[in-house]
């Protein structure tokens, strides 16, 4: 097992109800901006049970954050902040949300060209130079409630770039599962495949010694298997909903990726296609996953031989036919979960992607990806096109 320290300051306040603690989770007189999306949380009453519960507090709204959080629409935040002597920020939505508002914490106080978070991934380290935020979740998907990441699009340069920081950790998230069920299907399906997605990032690389955290990882995916469908299906059911917004929560809080290898590559091939085409980003996870693991084979066939065992109860006589088994198990979950895992079926101008892809890559520097180091932009080029 590798070296680790485990860091997590998130309070992490879970159950049905629990947005009326939001006045006992926000430091007393703090002046807040209340962040949030495209308007949902009108339609299903989360906004007007914050509003409630912050009764007594001085709060500007700041509404319009996309589905990728713009860092143009993001400076807007900042200004904001700035000229009104904002000092707490609560988000109020998805991941998007989430990650949108640990831009603004970081960049109000940035010394220097608030791009350069973005183009160079500063790390915030320093909690005296971060506005502190909360969080009220409405979708359950990418983890960012309960970690310090971020991943922000810039509009002018069509780019998906990250950021973070032990200082970028949300002070508290409230996590009512009951939120599951106003969501749209399509919603709910993307988030069950951006949960698994997460797993195997930090999962599924090669074997090694860290035997709890398979154990751990390994379950989530189970429970994912297991109430995916049906939470897609049935949102209303608090038992699915429920242990689906703990999944999600569970998948990226950086407890599985402790003392282990990972991966991230489909995120970062993923993330450039959300960038081209505006496909959903779980969407781009269930087209580029299934082929990163073909083309990768050799060096994942043993992990994937262990996770078809163990997750997908696959039998055969070889590791290469037990790693095949999943690989194939994978692509069907996933379009049980109303996937279309080839680009051709999400977006018709798709010819040049490979080309785009690996260009922008290697004008990054990005040259040697995985645990292994040993996606090349030649390996990227063969996962995309086998994606066509």
């Amino acid at each position: 097992m590798n070296n680790f320290e485990l860091y997590n300051p998130t309070n992490y306040v879970f159950g049905k109800g629990q947005t009326e603690k939001l006045s006992t989770l926000v430091p007393k007189g703090a002046k807040i901006l209340l962040a949030y999306g495209g308007g949902s949380i009108f339609k299903n009453g989360v906004y007007d049970q914050v509003k409630a519960a912050l009764q007594g507090f001085e709060v500007i709204e700041f509404g319009g954050i996309e589905p990728n959080p713009r860092f143009e629409t993001l400076m807007k935040a900042v200004a904001i902040i700035r000229e009104q002597n904002i000092n707490f920020i609560i988000a109020v939505g998805g991941g998007s949300v989430i990650d949108g508002v640990k831009f603004i914490s970081g960049a109000v106080r940035y010394e220097g060209n608030p791009m350069e978070i973005l183009k160079n991934r500063v790390l915030f380290t320093d909690t005296a130079k971060v506005i502190p935020f909360g969080t009220v979740l409405t979708l359950p998907a990418t983890g960012s409630e309960m970690n310090s990441g971020a991943v922000i699009t810039i509009e002018a340069t069509q780019e998906k770039l990250t950021l973070g920081g032990s200082a970028l950790f949300p002070k508290f998230s409230v996590c009512d599962p009951t939120v599951v069920s106003s969501l749209p299907k399509r919603q709910i399906q993307n988030g069950v495949v951006d949960a698994f997605t997460h797993v195997m990032e930090q999962y599924l690389t090669y074997p090694h010694d860290a035997l709890l955290q398979d154990r751990i990882a390994e379950s989530i995916l189970q429970t994912l298997v297991e109430i995916g469908p049906d939470v897609a299906e049935n949102p209303n059911d608090y038992k699915l909903a429920s242990n689906f917004m703990w999944c999600a929560t569970m998948a990226l809080n950086g407890l599985i990726q402790k003392g282990v290898p990972s991966d991230w590559a489909t995120h970062m091939i993923g993330h450039e296609l959300t960038a081209l085409y505006e496909i959903d980003h779980a969407r781009t996870l269930a087209i580029i996953g299934p082929n990163l693991y073909r083309v990768m084979f050799d060096t994942k066939k043993e992990k994937l031989a262990q996770y078809g065992t163990r997750v997908w109860n696959v039998t055969g006589e070889s590791v290469e036919e037990k790693a095949t088994q999943a690989i194939e198990k994978t692509v069907e979950f996933f379009h049980t979960m109303g996937m279309k895992t080839k680009l051709s079926e999400n977006t018709a101008n798709y010819s040049n992607t490979a080309d785009f892809i690996v260009n922008r890559f290697e004008e990054r520097g990005w040259k040697a990806l995985g645990e292994k180091q040993n996606i090349t932009p030649e390996k990227v080029r063969e996962i995309v096109e086998m994606s066509y």
